[in-house]
């Protein structure tokens, strides 16, 4: 019977801050992903309008990355684009054909997301749609299924989101929420706010829902301690 050596045991706990998780992610980084310039001057153009700096760090654009690479992801919706930093990850995992819709409500987001978008050469792979996302989704037609939905827009419109995301992923697809966990705050129930109720509201109706089967990923590092949500379409 094989021995287990000491340091394989349970990891003794350690408090932990947003600082750490920086630190770790910084790390791990180092090692796993490379410089990039065309992703370095896309943040900061975003910053230089003006954008919140609420994009992915780039440990989760490296995820949404490969996860559209393993399901070998030809038709992708993103629903908030913001300067299109994410858009960026999900459109290198595309092939040729592939393509990617992005949805975003602000005019000046869109803009500087389509020059962010051109510089990565990716303008015709990649299509910046304006206006309200969850209109934006409903034009959508379902009759050529999508692959890969990320879902990182406004939270209170979470469920809209999501149960239009049902309708246009494909039988095996895969739906991401992001932003779920929001410092643990989604299960204290003595916090509230329309974020939270709005995550609240979606994992109330997953309960049970047939359509799909989902978990909760947490989540730390540089943008803090969150989460998202993973679904397949049944």
């Amino acid at each position: 019977m094989a021995q287990r050596h000491p340091s394989q045991g349970k990891q003794t706990p350690k408090a932990t801050n947003v600082e750490d998780w920086a630190r770790s992610d910084i790390y791990h980084n180092s090692f796993l992903i490379p410089e990039d310039p065309v992703l370095d001057s896309a943040l900061k153009n975003s910053a230089a309008n003006g954008l919140p700096e609420i994009a992915v760090s780039a440990t989760q654009g490296k995820f949404l990355h490969l996860q559209a690479r393993s399901i070998q992801a030809k038709r992708i919706v993103e629903v908030g684009t913001l300067g299109g930093y994410s858009s960026i990850w999900l459109g290198r995992a595309l092939p040729e054909a592939g393509v990617l819709f992005t949805l975003e409500i602000n005019i000046n987001h869109a803009k500087v997301a389509e020059e962010n978008l051109s510089l990565a050469g990716l303008s015709s792979k990649c299509k910046v749609i304006v206006g309200p996302g969850y209109e934006s989704m409903v034009n959508l037609p379902s009759a050529q299924k999508f692959d890969l939905i990320f879902i990182d827009a406004d939270k209170p419109s979470n469920l809209k989101y999501f149960t239009e995301a049902k309708r246009l992923v494909r039988k095996g697809g895969v739906i991401i929420v992001d932003n779920v966990v929001r410092f643990g705050r989604v299960a204290d129930l003595e916090q509230s706010d329309p974020n939270i109720e709005g995550v609240r509201l979606l994992l109330n109706n997953l309960k049970g829902d047939q359509d799909v089967d989902a978990t909760t990923i947490a989540t730390v590092g540089e943008k803090g301690y969150d989460g998202f949500i993973y679904a397949i379409r049944n």
